[in-house]
């Protein structure tokens, strides 16, 4: 798990300042990572997040930028696929908007990108 802000910030919504400051660190895991194969980005912020963190580190988005939807896929620098969910808040369990089923089958799809 690698979080696009390393705090907790009020109302839980970072400010683009303090993405920015925790950035590097991000960065940093994603050249460790060397065997990186499926990243879930949990909401469209960490989407957002993500790719610029790719982006900064030298990898390729691809164009037109991928949008965020809830079972999105897009495929990064070969192998690594990028997949997207719902954050799995309160906001969005609560309301249904995300399930139990939703969120398992992004973790099984991914789960069948590594195998």
């Amino acid at each position: 798990m690698s979080p696009i802000c390393r705090c907790a910030p009020p109302a839980n919504k970072p400010l683009p300042e303090e993405i920015l400051a925790c950035r590097a660190y991000l960065i940093e895991e994603l050249r460790l990572l060397a065997d990186l194969r499926v990243v879930v980005a949990l909401g469209q912020l960490a989407m957002d997040g993500f790719l610029r963190a790719w982006s900064a580190a030298g990898r390729v988005v691809p164009t037109p930028r991928p949008r965020f939807g809830h079972g999105a896929e897009c495929r990064l620098d070969t192998p690594v696929v990028l997949l997207c969910s719902y954050h799995p808040s309160q906001q969005n369990t609560f309301t249904g908007r995300l399930t139990q089923p939703m969120l398992r089958a992004v973790f099984r799809r991914a789960a069948r990108l590594i195998a």
